[in-house]
């Protein structure tokens, strides 16, 4: 990570997983290109759950320990640091031009980024677990209703679990005062 000064630490990567709607999946196909593709995930412990059909492209590249690298993003916003007025003032001096792209044309986030194998879930115990803790995570006002979909959808489903081998996150963020907040700098590997 070029940015040591915003890398945050393990906890704060896990925030960031499990409040992210979508992550971004990447492995390498068949030819050594990379194939990535938008996917809904939840995270139990230090596993990754994510759930497929039981045919297409990405079942096919999803074989058991294959590597993959997920990219989850959290919060974005772009800051609003300055008043129209300070503005336009910064805009009457182009030696301005620096501080303008810096902190006006900018954006705060937070992402994590994890290395680690997948593997299809078999044991249906934990199958069930990752279905409803899925559900709860993007159905959770239709908790009741849970058990009979997992009970009609599971049969056509896959489920595949993605074990964390390293973990990092980085967060770019100001402070009440307009000043850059600094990250933790930890990189977690398991």
């Amino acid at each position: 990570m070029r940015r040591k000064d915003r890398e945050m630490g393990f906890e704060f990567g896990l925030a960031v997983i499990d409040k992210s709607v979508y992550a971004t999946i990447a492995v390498v196909d068949e030819l050594g290109e990379p194939y990535a593709i938008p996917i809904s995930t939840v995270r139990v412990g230090d596993k990754i759950y994510i759930h497929s059909a039981k045919a297409g492209r990405k079942v096919d590249l999803f074989t058991p320990n294959k590597p993959v690298t997920m990219v989850f993003v959290g919060e974005v916003k772009i800051p609003e640091l300055y008043s129209a007025q300070e503005l336009e003032v910064l805009a009457t001096d182009e030696s301005k031009g620096s501080l303008l792209a810096r902190r006006v044309f900018t954006t705060e986030y937070e992402s994590t980024i994890i290395n680690g194998s997948i593997a299809v879930v078999s044991d249906e115990a934990e199958r069930r677990e990752a279905l409803t803790a899925l559900s709860l995570k993007y159905c959770k006002s239709k908790q009741e209703l849970i058990p009979m979909a997992i009970r009609s959808g599971a049969p056509r489903t896959l489920i595949y679990r993605v074990d964390i081998k390293e973990l990092t996150s980085k967060r770019k963020k100001y402070d009440d005062q307009g000043e850059e907040m600094k990250g933790s700098c930890v990189v977690a590997q398991l």
